[in-house]
């Protein structure tokens, strides 16, 4: 019997999300927006809710000293990140998730990250699944950053594949990670035929008026 050993079997493609959440809601007049209830839940719930209905797992949210916006986090199955320090922008916040997540789960090659930011409440979990169908039959070894679009306008989630990680802890103190879109290999993912009717699901909430508009 021959003692030589089989091709061993390949990994299945994986993604996590990163969910930064350390933002001051200055424009919000600093109130604690994420927990501003719509629609009965607290906004950040919403966006929680499509990442868990897309089965992304785990869910990784970056957040300081809010022990009521954890506990709802991690009530949808979320992994929060508590630093020390109020990470001073969306870099750090994305860097410690991307190190915990690395340490924790030690991704294979062909996992990938999925980025967006917590206060948007009208997040899609079929773009989610659009984007990350898309990722899982590349079977190119050109890694290629996938940004969904609607009518050719850009927004998130943006899936990039692992191996793009080590890029941001490597972005110079002026940059940030929308600088990976720029020196990497970027496709357009059309979502125009997943527009439903629950609105636009690019949105945010940056401002009072934004909230209202929701409501």
């Amino acid at each position: 019997m021959s003692g030589r050993r089989g091709k061993p079997p390949e990994v299945p493609p994986r993604a996590f999300a990163i969910i930064p959440a350390a933002g001051e809601s200055r424009r919000m007049g600093g109130v604690a927006k994420l927990l501003l209830p719509l629609q009965g839940v607290p906004l950040i719930a919403h966006a929680l809710a499509a990442w868990q209905a897309a089965g992304i797992s785990p869910l990784v949210v970056v957040r300081r000293g809010d022990r009521q916006l954890a506990d709802v986090c991690r009530s949808y199955g979320a992994e929060v990140l508590t630093p020390e320090t109020p990470p001073p922008e969306m870099k750090v916040s994305v860097q410690l998730a991307l190190r915990h997540l690395q340490e924790r789960y030690r991704p294979a090659a062909n996992f990938a990250w999925l980025l967006a930011p917590a206060d948007m409440p009208r997040l899609s979990s079929t773009i989610i699944e659009r984007l990350f169908a898309e990722h899982a039959a590349t079977k190119s070894t050109a890694a290629e950053i996938l940004v969904p679009t609607i009518f050719d306008k850009p927004g998130h989630p943006v899936l990039f594949p692992w191996s793009f990680a080590t890029q941001v802890f490597e972005l110079a103190a002026n940059e940030g990670v929308k600088a990976l879109l720029t020196r990497n290999p970027v496709r357009v993912i059309a979502c125009d035929d997943l527009v439903g009717t629950s609105g636009d699901p690019f949105c945010d909430v940056d401002t009072p008026v934004d909230y209202q508009r929701l409501r």
